[in-house]
């Protein structure tokens, strides 16, 4: 598809849907939650951008993806979304990628790139030399028969107080940059803005990526844009 094509992009999270379209700079914020079915998701997405005309639609999933549909049911939202026919809902073609997976593609400046979002739960992805690579790390166990997310994620902060909480996401980005030997870390997510300071060999990200990311995934896998991505320009 060409890159000059209109995409709807929507970054589904724990606390809100996020939805922009090609060439706007804002987002439009949707509550979601705990009662944020799929089928709720598409009636809210359509009602929000009425009138917008795009040609393909990227989401960016809070849970696992494999072959473009989701692997099991979001932790912090409702029900419906494995097996539900986004396609047929929007009526255009449709890509889904992990969430964290898209707001990496849209930051990756080259080498091997770790991307860990701080949010309600725990996004992890890892670029290598172009290549994305999804991952899952939040609920894997790490101390006292808690998982990362427990620690990096909304219950953690909650759980621990800001304070205790930075030292953890120190740990951690230390622990999981050494093991997967990344170059550099980008930390995403809104809670990464809570760090007074940042680990070594880390840097911010933006959750404006997110839809830098919705854009390339329709990309043709060109020179020119393998080009793009390691220079870190917005599509």
């Amino acid at each position: 598809m060409s890159e000059r094509q209109n995409i709807l992009v929507i970054d589904v999270g724990g606390t809100n849907v996020k939805v922009r379209l090609t060439g706007q700079k804002e987002s439009v914020k949707i509550p979601s939650g705990p009662k944020m079915t799929a089928k709720k998701m598409v009636k809210d997405v359509l009602e929000v951008s009425k009138g917008w005309k795009y040609d393909a639609v990227s989401i960016g999933y809070p849970g696992p993806v494999v072959h473009g549909h989701p692997l099991s049911e979001p932790h912090n939202l409702g029900g419906g979304w494995m097996g539900f026919d986004f396609k047929k809902a929007f009526t255009r073609p449709v890509k889904i990628v992990n969430d964290a997976a898209m707001q990496a593609l849209g930051i990756y400046r080259g080498g091997r790139m770790l991307f860990l979002g701080l949010g309600t739960g725990l996004g992890s992805a890892m670029i290598v030399d172009g290549i994305l690579e999804p991952m899952e790390l939040a609920h894997l166990p790490y101390k006292k028969g808690l998982t990362y997310e427990d620690y990096l994620g909304i219950r953690g902060l909650k759980r621990l107080g800001k304070k205790k909480w930075r030292k953890k996401v120190f740990e951690v980005v230390e622990l999981l940059k050494n093991s997967l030997e990344a170059d550099h870390v980008v930390l995403g997510g809104g809670n990464s803005k809570l760090l007074n300071e940042l680990p070594p060999g880390t840097r911010l990200g933006d959750n404006s990526t997110a839809f830098t990311g919705g854009v390339r995934l329709w990309e043709s896998p060109d020179t020119e844009s393998k080009r793009k991505y390691s220079k870190g320009v917005k599509a």
